[in-house]
């Protein structure tokens, strides 16, 4: 697998980053998307990259090199990150904004994020994102 690429991540390098970030994510690959979890046995996931319009079409993701980063955050981070976006374009690069399917869960999409966005504001979502996924399960599984 391919390095993070500073100059322009790319969803091979993104996953290389997750997989060395948070050592044990668990990565399904499925309907030309990426999936990652914890575990093979923690689901749901807490983020997921999407390379084709076959999950949905909001971002024409269709168009040559295009990928769309999906990241599920608490509740506060999204109504931060989402109060101002007004309409979303799903369709523009760089841009953070609801999931056009998922947001009611929390989860905000990317369409292929530069290096800038990426280092100063997507890592610190995925952290989240995976801490999020963690003390969900830690409460589920002191509840057994």
């Amino acid at each position: 697998m391919e390095p993070y690429d500073r100059s322009q991540p790319t969803p091979t390098s993104i996953t290389s980053l997750i997989t060395d970030r948070y050592p044990g994510v668990f990565v399904a690959e499925a309907m030309n998307a990426s999936f990652f979890s914890r575990s093979d046995k923690h689901w749901p996931n807490f983020a997921t990259i999407v390379t084709t319009d076959e999950h949905d079409t909001a971002s024409d993701l269709s168009r040559p090199g295009t990928f769309r980063l999906n990241i599920g955050v608490t509740g506060a981070t999204f109504d931060r990150l989402t109060a101002a976006v007004g309409e979303p374009d799903f369709t523009a690069f760089d841009r953070l904004f609801p999931h056009p399917v998922y947001a009611a869960q929390h989860w905000i999409g990317i369409v292929n994020p530069t290096t800038a966005t990426f280092e100063t504001v997507v890592i610190a979502l995925l952290d989240e994102a995976h801490e999020r996924l963690a003390a969900q399960q830690a409460r589920h599984a002191g509840k057994r």
